[in-house]
């Protein structure tokens, strides 16, 4: 169930949907799709071929994106916050038995990332991690410890585009079901920054209180009025 936005299929039903439609999928890619990272894969093939690809799934994390299918006359049924997405995924492992990999950030953030979900997760089994520090294309190491642990989910926050090319580059090589860039989640868990308050999530406001918190943020707002503006365009 999805909508389309200038050329991307954005997934339009609830969390709770998606958990269960991607418990079904062999391989899914799950891009977090924000109007910055949305207008970047406008300009970039690779990354424009990797959200239209049949094992990605965009989920609407972003305010822009939810207004925009409004704007289109599709509205999705909700935002759906890629963090939330993972942590559901998670729960799903714990309870199930399965693992996952993180890979990405620095090594002491990622140490208190993981150590943060062990004490939330304690049945959870945890395959593998590796910080973000490492050479793509040079990486066989890694690669090889992830086939060995198989791992159901793999979690990378490395950034757009670095997180994109790394699964894209091995998807098919490794045997993971769920492939998920989740940006600066890592951080999230480790307890380096926190999200914004509940009422605000709510509202729509968590961008505001991201700026609040990283004034370095506000010079990526302006993705969002070009990016409506391209969706009215193309309306």
């Amino acid at each position: 169930m999805s909508v389309k936005i200038l050329g991307y299929e954005v997934y339009s039903n609830t969390k709770k949907a998606l958990i269960e439609e991607i418990s079904s999928m062999d391989k899914v890619n799950i891009i977090s799709g924000n109007p910055e990272i949305l207008y970047n894969g406008l300009n970039n093939k690779f990354l424009f071929d990797n959200f239209t690809s049949e094992n990605t799934i965009i989920i609407p994390d972003g305010v822009g994106v939810v207004l925009a299918s409004k704007l289109l006359g599709t509205p999705v049924k909700e935002k759906v916050a890629g963090i939330e997405v993972m942590e559901d995924i998670i729960k799903k492992c714990e309870a199930e038995g399965k693992g996952i990999y993180l890979i990405g950030t620095k090594q002491e953030i990622l140490e208190a990332c993981i150590g943060n979900i062990q004490k939330k997760y304690p049945k959870l089994r945890i395959a593998g991690f590796h910080n973000g520090f490492f050479d793509l294309d040079n990486c066989s190491d890694i690669i090889d410890d992830i086939k060995t642990s198989n791992p159901y989910a793999i979690f990378v926050a490395m950034g757009s585009p670095r997180q994109e090319k790394f699964i894209v580059k091995y998807i098919n090589e490794l045997p993971c079901s769920v492939y998920m860039g989740v940006g600066g989640s890592f951080d999230i868990f480790a307890g380096v920054l926190k999200r914004a308050p509940r009422w605000m999530i709510k509202l729509g406001l968590e961008w505001l209180y991201r700026v609040i918190k990283e004034p370095f943020r506000i010079k990526r707002l302006g993705a969002i009025p070009v990016f409506l503006i391209k969706v009215m365009r193309n309306k």
